[in-house]
Order: C-alpha cells, then sequence, then structure tokens
C-alpha cells in the first residue's frame, strides 16, 4: 500500500478537528473469515481489522478493537460497550431503524447455498444459516426452512452432521471450506442479498459516522479500498 498516500489522505482529513472521544471502540465478531477473526496471536485479524485499522488512521482518530458475539453485536452498541460495528455487516432497512451505517466500503457479495449433494433442493429442504443475518431473513421469506445457529462454524457443521440439507453464507466464507474439503462439499447456488457492507454506529454519534464516511470515500478515490477487496476476495470493486 502506498504510504505517501495514506499520510496524505490521513492529514487531509484530520485538518478539520478530532473526535471529542479519547478512543474509539471498534466493535466485531472475529469469527467470520476472511472479513474478522482471531490470529494465533488472538489479535483481531481480517480484511477489517485491517480496512478500520487504516479508516481510524485517516480520520485521526485511536482505535482500539472488542469481540462480541454475532447475536447481541447490534444492542451491546446501541447499550454502549463499544462505538462501531465492523463484522461483515450487511446494509438493510431493518438494521437502519435501530443504528446508523456509514456508506458501504463493499459492493453486495454473493450468497452462496452450500451443501453435501449436488441434487439438494433449497427451496423445499431445510438451510442453516447464522441467526439475525440476511441470510437467515432471506430463507425465512423465501421457502425452504430455517434453522438458526449463532456461529457460522455451526451452519457448516450442520450440514455436515445431516441436521440441515445446505447453508446460505456469504460466498467469500463459503468458498475456502468448499475448497478444503477435497470434494465433500459442493455449492448448489448463489443469490445477491442486501444493499452491501457498512459500518455501524449509533444514530447519535452522527460526527463519527461523518469522519468515517469521508475515510471510506478517500480509500474508494484514491484506489486503496479496491486493493483491499482485492487481497482479501471479498467482493467486487467499487
Amino acid at each position: 500500500m502506498n504510504k505517501l498516500i495514506l499520510s496524505a489522505a490521513a492529514l487531509a482529513l484530520t485538518a478539520g478537528g478530532a473526535f471529542a472521544q479519547d478512543v474509539v471502540r471498534m466493535g466485531t465478531e472475529g469469527a467470520y473469515p476472511p472479513w474478522n477473526y482471531i490470529d494465533d496471536n488472538g489479535e483481531v485479524a481480517g480484511f477489517e481489522r485491517v480496512l478500520g485499522d487504516e479508516l481510524c488512521a485517516r480520520a485521526g482518530l485511536t482505535c482500539e478493537w472488542v469481540v462480541n458475539d454475532w447475536d447481541s453485536i447490534i444492542p451491546n452498541l446501541v447499550s454502549g460497550n463499544y462505538d462501531t460495528i465492523m463484522a461483515g455487516m450487511s446494509i438493510t432497512p431493518e438494521r437502519e431503524e435501530v443504528l446508523d451505517f456509514t456508506q458501504n466500503y463493499t459492493q453486495p457479495d454473493p450468497s452462496s447455498y452450500v451443501a453435501m449433494s449436488a441434487d439438494v433442493d433449497v427451496a423445499a429442504g431445510v438451510v442453516a444459516a447464522q441467526t439475525n443475518t440476511i441470510q437467515a431473513s432471506y430463507v425465512s421469506e423465501n421457502g425452504g426452512t430455517l434453522v438458526e445457529f449463532a456461529t457460522p462454524e455451526e451452519t457448516v457443521a450442520a450440514v455436515k452432521a445431516g441436521e440441515a440439507d445446505a447453508v446460505l453464507a456469504d460466498k467469500s466464507y463459503l468458498d475456502p471450506i468448499v475448497a478444503e474439503s477435497g470434494g465433500e462439499m459442493v455449492e448448489v447456488g448463489t443469490v445477491l442479498i442486501g444493499g452491501g457492507v457498512g459500518m455501524g454506529v449509533r444514530e447519535s454519534d452522527t460526527e463519527l459516522k461523518e469522519k468515517f464516511d469521508a475515510a471510506i470515500q478517500s480509500m474508494k478515490d484514491d484506489g486503496t479500498l479496491n486493493a483491499l477487496i482485492a487481497e482479501y476476495e471479498v467482493g467486487e470493486p467499487f
């Protein structure tokens, strides 16, 4: 990544003054590679860790990372346990009723159905999805019997154990699992849902949202966001 571009962008964005809060706490799940996960050193890693650190630098903010389970990640943002959500969270009208989003930092990412057999009928079968995701909503609204799990790993395990006929999740999450299965698991369909992934913030934190919006736009403008998207294979470029 071009350090001269990053430094110049950071100076331009911070010229207008700093956010009043000393440390911005960045909430993530830490369980959804390549978006976010915990590495061998126990640290948050992945696409959103690298992106989030760069956005904080460009916005002139000091940030720290907080890991939270997916099923309570929105309530704990609203209650003040942290200040943002960067967790592969798609922008949806339902979520916008309780929090604000920055502009999207990835395009809508295809979701994949993955099963143990290519002849699975997902419209008539049992489909596993992670709780409170756009995939779970899609299954419940478009046929099939939904079975929900707290973590993405559990959705895949349910298919392997015969508890579900297929799993529906982000294609970027499932593709490596299929590739590493040695032909045991296969993709049986894709759908495009959601409005892209953005950073969630409390509705009252308008100044923080504006700072991150400007930082995201600067990364779109100079091409560094597209470079990260390509490196981590999390969707199409802007």
